[in-house]
């Protein structure tokens, strides 16, 4: 497994060792000793998967303390155009934006530590997205900040949203309580 590092501090894309033959391929996009490996501390306590058809944005969405998670994303169908911002005070890109492109093709993953808000839009019909918790989803710490107040730049112009995300305060109305640990 590939670490590389994103402009934001603790967020990776991890690439994975696909073994590909004539019967299609096998990836393994977490073991916990690799991640140690590549100073990753994680330790799943939540394993869900969401399935999209293309145009759907979900997001940007955390969970705040006492119940913040890190999370680990990946592909398991289709294509996302993947979102991480940065929400946590004295970052030193408090506020930014990142994308990458989450492939089942490529079999790439992305670490989101705590403090950071994630979302994506489904590129294909059917994406499904694997994600991984350090901790369990909390209803009354749910919440996230509106998809299109954060300077990410979708690829979509009029995605297909829930209710709840329309709803979603715009980011700089947010008073962060995450705060940035080295």
């Amino acid at each position: 497994m590939e670490r590389v590092d994103t402009p934001i501090p603790g967020c990776v894309e991890l690439r994975p060792r696909v073994v590909r033959d004539h019967r299609g391929n096998l990836a393994k996009p977490f073991q916990q000793s690799r991640f140690r490996e590549l100073g990753l501390e994680f330790e799943i306590r939540e394993l869900f998967h969401s399935r999209s058809r293309r145009g759907v944005l979900r997001g940007l969405h955390f969970q705040l303390p006492p119940s913040a998670v890190a999370k680990l994303v990946y592909c398991v169908t289709g294509r996302a155009f993947d979102a991480i911002v940065d929400l946590r005070v004295g970052s030193p890109t408090e506020g930014a934006g990142h994308t990458l492109e989450l492939s089942a093709d490529v079999d790439n993953a992305v670490f989101v530590p705590r403090g950071c808000a994630h979302g994506f839009v489904a590129l294909e019909d059917a994406t499904t997205l694997a994600y991984a918790y350090d901790g369990e989803f909390d209803p009354e710490c749910d919440a996230g900040i509106r998809w299109d107040s954060a300077g990410i730049d979708w690829p979509v112009e009029e995605p297909i949203l829930s209710e709840r995300d329309s709803g979603l305060p715009p980011g700089p109305s947010f008073a962060s309580p995450f705060t940035y640990e080295r």
